[in-house]
């Protein structure tokens, strides 16, 4: 096993990673934005019906706070999933003016057809990668994004 990187390799190492990740990630936008001719589903609300089926129902901020977006654009995406007949508001017991977003059955097969193209795409992944090498890659990111949010958190004050 190897030791872990001093600070300034380490630093070095994490901005090749960053520079990695957003042609990826631009590229994954750009082919869930061309599939929405497809499936309907604008890449808010797609996001809005994966958190849920993953989740369960959610008030507006806890899917706001999930995603690190605003309220109010989560709350666009909702009205706009709710107009598609993909989403229900139902009474939230817990909180009186902060509704449940709950799918419907339309939004469970919307997002079920979603995701299944989506592993199909994801299945032509090559390069031979490990389930440890994938388990080390989803540890690196979130160590990443734990810091970020510390920076962030310093940042406002």
């Amino acid at each position: 096993m190897t030791s872990p990187l001093p600070p300034d390799a380490l630093a070095d190492r994490l901005a090749e990673v960053y520079v990695a990740l957003g042609p990826v990630y631009r590229r994954v936008s750009r082919i869930v934005e061309h599939d929405e001719s497809v499936s309907g589903l604008s890449v808010g609300v797609r996001n809005v019906l994966d958190q849920l089926r993953r989740d369960g129902e959610r008030t507006v901020p806890q899917l706001a706070r999930h995603q690190d977006l605003s309220r109010q654009f989560v709350q666009r995406m909702v009205h706009e999933a709710r107009a598609d007949g993909l989403v229900q508001l139902v009474d939230n017991p817990a909180h009186r003016r902060s509704s449940l977003v709950r799918m419907t059955a339309a939004g469970q097969d919307a997002i079920t057809a979603v995701i299944a193209r989506e592993h199909e795409l994801m299945g032509r992944v090559g390069g031979d990668l490990t389930a440890d090498e994938l388990a080390a890659t989803l540890r690196v990111l979130h160590h990443m994004d734990e810091a970020l949010i510390e920076i962030e958190t310093e940042a406002r004050g």
